[in-house]
């Protein structure tokens, strides 16, 4: 009977993606559903949703949502320079699906008004 019930839980990729989160310092349960969702469609799209890639986006959002100190207190400083470069160049547009995922925090409201306003960030980016 409970592997009826299995057939009906979480996909494994919403599961991985919670489990990347949470690695990332970030409770998987302050990202709404729709937003997780939409991440694992960007990557699918962009041809690219390898658990690496998963832990990358997660590595991206935890940086949006968190502020600074949180985020180098779970991931270390070199990791936030890394995030920092990744977000320099997903606002001049270097790495689409980066822009896509910031945009996305930034229009599901998840995006912390430290990192909006410490990158600039705002509705008007174009998406490419």
């Amino acid at each position: 009977m409970l592997r009826f019930f299995d057939m009906f839980g979480r996909s494994s990729e919403l599961t991985a993606l919670d489990e990347a989160l949470k690695t990332a310092g970030l409770h998987p349960l302050l990202i709404p559903e729709p937003v997780k969702l939409t991440m694992l469609q960007l990557q699918r799209k962009h041809g690219d949703a390898t658990d690496r890639a998963m832990a990358d986006a997660a590595q991206l959002l935890s940086y949006c949502v968190l502020d600074q100190a949180q985020f180098v207190a779970v991931n270390g400083a070199k990791a936030a320079d890394r995030t920092e470069q990744r977000i320099t160049a997903a606002i001049a547009g270097a790495v689409p699906l980066d822009e896509k995922l910031i945009l996305l925090a930034l229009h599901a409201g998840v995006i912390s008004p430290e990192m909006a306003d410490r990158f600039d960030i705002d509705g008007d980016a174009p998406a490419t």
